[in-house]
C-alpha cells in the first residue's frame, strides 16, 4: 500500500487542470507586486494608486464643497486604463472588490433598518417601483428609435435606463444626511425593488425571440430564489443571533468582525449562487442582524470597511468613463444624458405623485434616481454578449451612465431650492388642520416635526396645560399624533402659509425637532423672515451644523452626542455621592462651554460665579425616616433641626403625596422622606444626631 501512493498522486494531479494548481513565476511575481522587469504592476499596488489618488481628489472635492463620491469618480477618471500616466493594471479585480463596496453598503443599510420602516410605503416601492421599470422600458425603447437603433438594442437601452445606482443615491443621501426620512424610505424601497427585477431582466431580455423559453427558465428561477429565501430567513432567525452570542462570549473583536462580514458577504454570495443580486443578499443579512442585540456593535466594525470599498466602487466606474469616446461623440452622450434625466426624472416623479406622496418627497425622488446604476452596466454586458448591442454603442451607454453618475450628487443637492422655487410660482397646496383651535395659538408652543421628539415635546407640554401646535409633514405620523388628540397641522413647514396656519408671529416659542439637516435649516430661515423675534429651538449633528444654524438666526441648538455625553456624566456623579447642586453646577457650566464657542453666545462670567458661590452654600439633601430615628412622633419644631443642625426641612414626602413648606406641627413618621436645604457640614451634623439613611440621588 505504502508503494502505491506515488503513482496515485501522480495520477491525481495528472488529472488536475495546472492553471489552478501550479504557480508560474510571473504569477507569484504577480502577486507580490512585482512584474518581471521589477515594475509595480500587482493589484496591491493598484489598490494603492486608487487610494491616494482618491485622496488627492477627495481633498479637492471638500474644498471645492462638492461631494466627495465626485471626487472618487474623478481619480477612476485619471487613473484607468483610458488616460495613460500613471494607471491601474487590474481593472477587473477593482471591480469585482468595488462588488463588495455596494455588498457592504446595503448590508449596513440592512443593520440600521428595519422592514417595519419601509411598510409605510410597500404600496409605492412595490406597484410604483414595478410601474416606473416598464415606464422607463418604454421610454427608453422610443429613445432608441430617435437614435435610429435596431430594435432590439431599443430594448437593450431601456432596460439600461431602468435600474438606479443603489450606491449613487445611499451615499447622495447619507452625505446630504436625510437617510431615515420619508423621501429617502420611498427611494430605497424602490430600490430594492429594482434589484430583485435585475433577475428577469437578465433571464427574459436574451430570450425576448424566444419568450416561451424565457418565461420557463424566468419561472424556475423565480420558485429557487423564493425557495432560498425563505430556507435563508427562517434559519437566519435562528442560526443568526446563536452565532453572534457565542462568538461575542468570546471577547474578541478579531472574532466578531470576521463573523459579521461572514455572514454579510456570506449570505450575500449564497444569495447570488441562487440567481438573485450579491448585494440584495447583503442587505437581507443585515435585516436579520438587525433585530439581534449587537446591531450596534456590527456597525461600528464594518462602517470603516464600507466606506473603503465604497471608494473603490466610484473609482471602478471612473474607469469605464473614456475620455476618448466623449470626445468623439460629446453631443450624443449629452443628449441622451439629456433624455435619460428628464425622461426618468419625470416618470419618477409622476409614479410617486400617482401614490398619495405631495410636498417634496417627488421632487426628491425624481432628482436623486433619475441616474444609470451599477446593477445596469450588467445588462449592458449581457447585450454586448448576446450581439444585440455593438461595441460603440456599450462605450456610449457606460459613458452616459458614468455622467448620470456623476451629476446625480449636485442635482439631488437643488432638490430643496427647486421646491421652494416652485411654492413662489405655484398656487397654494392644501394644508390640513386636526384639533386645532386658531383662537387660542397666542403665546403657544409651535413643534415642527412630530416624530419622536417632536411627539414626546408634544405630551409634555400638553401636561403642563400649556397652548401648542405641532407641524407635521408625514402623513402616518399625523395621524399617530391626531388619534393620540395633539392639535397638528399637516403640511411642510418649509411653506409660508403653513407656518401661518401655526400663527408663529404670535408664538412664545419655536421648537424645530426635525433630524434633517436641510430641512432644519430651511425651516429657520422662513422663520427669520416671518417671526424674527420669537426664540427658536432646533437641533444639530455636529459642529459644523450648530455653527451654520446660529448663523441663520437660530437662537439655541442642542446637539444630541452633546447631551448623552453630559447626562453620562451627571448620572455618574450622582452616583459617586456629589450634592446635587454641585452636580448640576458643573454640567450646566460644562454646557455653556461646549456651546458657546460654537454659536457666540457667551454668558457673563460674573453671573456663573455667582450662581457657582450660591450653588456651593445651598444645597438639598433627601433623607429617609426609619423605625428606630429618634425623629419618630416628634414635630418639626419638637425636632428642633434647624436649631441644632442649621440645616431646615422644607418636604416632607409620604405616599399620599409631597407637602412643601411644612408647618413647626408637621409630624414625622415612619417612612417619611424630608427634603434639608443647607451646607454639607450641616447634613453631617443631622446624620450623626439623628442617625438617619441619607438617600443619594
Amino acid at each position: 500500500m505504502v508503494e502505491e501512493k506515488p503513482d496515485k498522486l501522480k495520477k491525481t494531479w495528472a488529472n488536475m487542470p495546472p492553471q489552478g494548481w501550479t504557480f508560474s513565476d510571473t504569477a507569484i511575481q504577480s502577486i507580490l507586486g512585482k512584474t518581471s522587469n521589477g515594475v509595480t504592476m500587482g493589484i496591491a499596488a493598484d489598490l494603492i494608486i486608487i487610494i491616494v489618488a482618491s485622496l488627492l481628489c477627495a481633498f479637492v472635492a471638500r474644498r471645492l464643497k462638492q461631494p466627495l463620491i465626485l471626487g472618487y469618480i474623478v481619480a477612476g477618471i485619471i487613473v484607468g486604463p483610458h488616460t495613460g500616466g500613471v494607471s491601474i493594471g487590474a481593472v477587473h479585480d477593482i471591480e469585482l472588490l468595488a462588488e463588495i463596496g455596494v455588498a457592504l453598503l446595503l448590508f449596513v443599510l440592512g443593520v440600521e433598518f428595519s422592514l417595519n420602516e419601509l411598510k409605510p410605503v410597500r404600496r409605492v416601492a412595490v406597484f410604483g417601483g414595478i410601474l416606473q421599470i416598464l415606464l422607463t422600458m418604454a421610454f427608453g425603447f422610443g429613445v432608441g428609435a430617435l437614435f435610429g437603433l435596431p430594435w432590439k438594442a431599443s430594448l437593450w437601452l431601456g432596460a439600461f435606463f431602468s435600474l438606479s445606482s443603489t450606491m449613487v443615491v445611499l451615499k447622495t443621501l447619507e452625505n446630504q444626511e436625510v437617510l431615515g426620512t420619508l423621501s429617502s424610505k420611498v427611494m430605497i424601497g424602490m430600490l430594492i425593488v429594482q434589484d430583485f427585477a435585475l433577475v428577469p431582466l437578465i433571464i427574459i431580455l436574451p430570450e425576448i425571440g424566444d419568450i416561451g423559453s424565457g418565461i420557463t427558465t424566468l419561472g424556475v428561477a423565480f420558485v429557487k430564489s423564493a425557495v432560498f429565501l425563505a430556507a435563508m430567513i427562517t434559519l437566519g432567525r435562528r442560526a443568526i443571533p446563536w452565532m453572534m452570542r457565542r462568538i461575542a462570549s468570546w471577547n474578541s473583536r478579531e472574532m466578531f468582525l470576521l463573523c459579521t462580514c461572514a455572514i454579510g458577504l456570506g449570505i450575500g454570495y449564497a444569495t447570488h449562487l441562487a440567481g438573485l443580486s450579491f448585494a440584495l443578499g447583503a442587505f437581507m443579512a443585515g435585516l436579520l442582524l438587525s433585530e439581534s442585540d449587537y446591531a450596534h456593535q456590527v456597525m461600528s466594525n464594518v462602517l470603516p470597511l464600507r466606506d473603503i470599498f465604497a471608494l473603490l466602487f466610484f473609482a471602478s466606474a471612473g474607469m469605464l468613463l473614456d475620455p476618448a469616446v466623449i470626445l468623439d461623440n460629446p453631443g450624443t452622450i449629452a443628449l441622451l444624458t439629456l433624455l435619460l434625466f428628464l425622461g426618468k426624472g419625470i416618470i419618477l416623479f409622476t409614479v410617486t405623485r400617482a401614490f398619495g406622496y405631495r410636498n417634496i418627497v417627488p421632487m426628491a425622488t425624481a432628482l436623486t434616481m433619475w441616474q444609470v446604476g451599477e446593477l445596469s452596466f450588467l445588462l449592458a454586458r449581457a447585450g454586448l454578449a448576446e450581439g444585440d448591442l455593438s461595441q460603440q454603442q456599450f462605450a456610449i451607454y457606460m459613458a452616459a451612465a458614468v455622467v448620470s453618475m456623476m451629476l446625480t450628487p449636485l442635482v439631488s443637492k437643488a432638490a430643496g431650492q427647486l421646491y421652494g422655487l416652485r411654492q413662489r410660482f405655484t398656487s397654494t397646496p392644501p394644508f390640513e388642520t386636526m384639533n386645532v383651535d386658531s383662537e387660542t395659538l397666542s403665546k403657544h408652543v409651535t413643534i415642527i416635526g412630530g416624530g419622536i421628539i417632536g411627539s414626546a415635546v408634544c405630551a409634555i407640554v400638553r401636561r403642563f396645560g400649556k397652548p401648542y401646535v405641532v407641524i407635521e409633514n408625514n402623513f402616518r405620523q399625523m395621524e399617530k399624533l391626531k388619534k393620540d388628540g395633539h392639535p397638528v397641522i399637516f403640511g411642510d413647514a418649509t411653506m409660508e402659509v403653513v407656518l401661518e396656519a401655526a400663527h408663529i408671529d404670535r408664538a412664545s416659542i419655536i421648537l424645530v425637532t426635525t433630524p434633517a439637516f436641510i430641512i432644519t435649516k430651511a425651516v429657520t430661515q422662513v422663520i427669520r423672515g416671518m417671526a424674527p423675534k420669537v426664540p427658536v429651538i432646533g437641533r444639530a449633528n455636529n459642529e459644523e451644523q450648530m455653527r451654520d444654524l446660529s448663523s441663520n438666526g437660530m437662537d439655541e441648538i442642542v446637539q444630541p452626542n452633546y447631551e448623552a455625553a453630559l447626562e453620562f456624566v451627571r448620572q455618574a456623579l450622582m452616583h459617586l455621592g456629589l450634592p446635587a447642586t454641585q452636580v448640576t453646577n458643573f454640567t450646566d457650566t460644562v454646557h455653556r462651554d461646549l456651546y458657546a464657542p460654537i454659536t457666540g453666545m457667551e454668558e457673563s462670567l460674573d453671573i456663573h460665579k455667582v450662581i457657582r458661590h450660591g450653588s456651593s452654600v445651598l444645597d438639598v439633601r433627601w433623607v429617609n425616616i426609619t423605625a428606630d430615628s429618634p425623629l419618630v412622633g416628634s414635630t418639626i419644631a419638637e425636632s428642633q433641626v434647624r436649631e441644632k443642625t442649621g440645616a431646615s426641612v422644607v418636604a416632607v414626602l409620604r405616599l399620599e403625596g409631597l407637602h412643601t413648606n411644612p408647618g413647626p406641627d408637621e409630624q414625622i413618621l415612619i417612612g417619611d422622606m424630608l427634603a434639608l436645604i443647607g451646607r454639607q457640614k450641616q447634613f453631617d451634623t443631622f446624620k450623626e444626631l439623628f442617625e438617619a439613611f441619607e438617600n443619594k440621588p
